[in-house]
């Protein structure tokens, strides 16, 4: 939320889009094994003037194994955007805030801007502190608190934003909301006390029904209980 408020996209546009295939025969092949084929994502930014950045999104699909046939799929996409500077009042959430801060502040250079001086938490050293001697990487506090990280495949800022709120939660000791099936189980059936749950329909047994029963316990049973 904080970083729709920051920003606003001027542009965007395809830089470049290009495929190849060389022929028939890696054409059918590709199709048989597209499934092979991987995606590689890359996104760098670029400074301009006057607070404005081009970033540029690379993607790959690609199939990295040892085929001597394969297509290419690449396109490259660019969004250029102006950073405001609402961003000095807030205080920022950050895992090794030492590493990420020195590389937000040599981009600020880079735009002739002052380097931030926000309020910091630093989830590594909340982490270092409340499990000493423990693997603190955002993977390890993941599993140790059951995140699911299994869309962190490469490392991307949007899903490390994602993951670590959710870890920044579980470091204070709150608890993000859950639905109480419970408690709403048990208010279905209090509400339904005096209310028919089910239906059941009793379907009486013709004549000439139980006697061709009587007759298939004398023929299949050696020995007959039922007479």
């Amino acid at each position: 939320m904080m970083m729709s408020e920051n920003y606003k996209i001027i542009a965007k546009f395809i830089k470049d889009m290009s495929s190849e295939t060389p022929d028939t025969e890696t054409y059918i092949f590709v199709k048989e094994n597209i499934f092979k084929y991987q995606l590689g994502i890359n996104i760098n930014s670029k400074p301009l003037k006057n607070q404005v950045i081009e970033i540029n999104t690379n993607l790959k699909f690609e199939d990295k194994e040892d085929n001597k046939m394969k297509s290419f799929f690449e396109i490259s996409y660019v969004t250029i955007i102006k950073v405001n500077e609402q961003i000095k009042d807030k205080k920022l959430i950050i895992h090794n805030a030492e590493f990420d801060l020195s590389h937000l502040n040599n981009e600020l250079k880079l735009l002739n801007k002052k380097g931030l001086e926000n309020d910091v938490i630093d989830t590594l050293i909340l982490a270092r502190d409340k499990f000493p001697g423990s693997s603190v990487s955002l993977d390890a506090l993941c599993k140790r608190y059951r995140i699911d990280n299994s869309k962190r495949v490469q490392h991307t800022a949007l899903i490390d934003c994602e993951l670590l709120s959710k870890v920044y939660i579980n470091l204070i000791d709150q608890k993000e909301p859950t639905f109480n099936l419970v408690n709403n189980e048990n208010d279905l059936f209090e509400n339904n006390d005096n209310k028919i749950l089910y239906f059941k329909k009793v379907i009486s047994i013709k004549e000439e029904e139980i006697t061709k029963h009587k007759d298939y316990l004398k023929s299949n049973l050696k020995k007959n209980f039922f007479n």
